[in-house]
């Protein structure tokens, strides 16, 4: 019998789970999940489990794995029903006709070279891995969900965790016998652990529309996620930070390390969200312009943005991979802290207030209502028509420039 590995623990005088890795040649790798909750943790480590898996496996003699490219990278391609395809080294940009984001898909998978002696027992490990799945029609559902509107990354994780919570809190109850009182327990544990409702309905709202795909589909036909989250006017205002705010931040801007130095010249200069500019892993270029991809959280959010001006000297020459290290939880956490050090301690204050002054950079210097959802992302989707048309690159640098740092 194999012995079953626990990756998670809990460090003395920490309130969050750990993930540790031991490799073969004496290699430790320790990294918080950034969560008090074990169910949650357990989710969040998947990804980092399945990279510590393919490393050992890539150390056996006889084993090599590869990443297979769908389209070759660094090229843009042309699809039969007239859409482009722009390739990097791991993702695909799909565009419309007209140059709008389509979506985003993986350029590839991996590919596993066993020795013929492994394949057999390879194929049968992986059909009974399969045979599990199979006999979870609600995991089922959740998949389908995820795949079929392309999440991926943070929000992926953090839907699988709510699902996860889910089937914890009603002991693995079916969906297709659960009540909203049973969708409810999400909401009563969130609550209790202080979350406003706006968070407690971005958290719930994965399931409900993975619930709606299954009811689309036939699968299901009664949604216990719907409506249980109580409107309530609990929504803290956020402030923008002003001019003597920023003033105050650049003056002491060294007190940061230089990736957060880039950060948060980044979020300054184009108001983007704290968890987009960790989708930063490359760039691209129209007309001399240099811009990024980013805005996995809705489609409306998906989006080009040009590197302004003001945060080109402090970019590398080429952005080849990922801009920043790390995860958005961790970041919030050290900016805000640091706006705090510096003496802006008002609670409406926040790194998020970087998204609010651009809103209002961009509004005092005669933006279009278009232009300025066009490089901040909707919020919503009734948007402003035409959304979505593809602005040149150059006219939202032009427009993006305003904001300033």
């Amino acid at each position: 019998m194999t012995r079953k590995i626990d990756y998670l623990f809990l460090r003395n005088g920490s309130r969050n789970w750990q993930i540790k890795f031991q490799y073969p040649n004496g290699e430790r790798v320790e990294k918080s999940l950034g969560t008090p909750d074990r169910a949650q943790a357990e989710i969040l480590a998947l990804p980092h489990i399945q990279e510590h898996k393919l490393r050992l496996l890539e150390a056996k003699p006889g084993i090599n794995i590869t990443w297979q490219h769908r389209f070759a990278p660094g090229q843009e391609h042309v699809a039969a029903d007239g859409e482009r395809i722009i390739a990097d080294d791991r993702e695909l940009i799909v565009l419309s006709h007209n140059g709008a984001i389509v979506r985003k898909e993986a350029n590839g998978g991996f590919a596993v070279e066993v020795p013929a002696r492994r394949e057999q027992k390879t194929i049968a490990r992986n059909e009974k891995q399969r045979e599990r799945v199979a006999t979870n029609p609600d995991d089922a559902l959740i998949e389908t969900y995820l795949k079929h509107k392309n999440i991926t990354d943070y929000y992926e994780r953090e839907a699988r965790a709510v699902w996860a919570l889910y089937k914890l809190l009603t002991n693995g109850k079916p969906l297709r016998d659960a009540s909203r009182d049973d969708g409810r327990k999400l909401v009563d544990y969130f609550e209790k652990k202080g979350l406003k409702s706006a968070t407690i309905q971005k958290k719930v709202g994965w399931l409900t529309a993975a619930v709606n795909l299954a009811i689309d589909e036939g699968k299901l036909k009664f949604n216990p996620f719907s409506s249980i989250v109580p409107e309530r006017d609990d929504k803290e205002r956020r402030l923008p930070l002003s001019e003597t705010d920023i003033r105050i931040v650049k003056q002491k801007l060294n007190r940061l390390d230089k990736g957060d130095q880039l950060l948060f010249r980044a979020l300054a200069s184009t108001g983007m969200r704290l968890s987009e500019a960790f989708e930063i892993d490359g760039e691209m270029k129209e007309r001399g312009c240099r811009y990024i991809i980013i805005g996995s959280k809705t489609s409306q959010s998906l989006r080009r943005v040009p590197l302004p001006t003001a945060l080109l000297p402090f970019l590398p020459l080429k952005i080849e991979g990922p801009l920043f290290p790390g995860g958005p939880k961790a970041a919030s956490k050290r900016l805000n802290r640091f706006l705090n050090d510096v003496g802006i301690d008002d609670r409406r204050k926040v790194v998020h207030s970087l998204r609010h002054r651009a809103q209002d950079r961009l509004r005092a210097a005669g933006c279009p209502e278009d232009c300025r959802w066009a490089i901040l992302g909707h919020e919503e989707k009734t948007v402003a028509e035409g959304y979505g048309e593809g602005f040149p690159v150059p006219l939202l640098r032009r427009w993006i420039d305003k904001i300033g740092f």
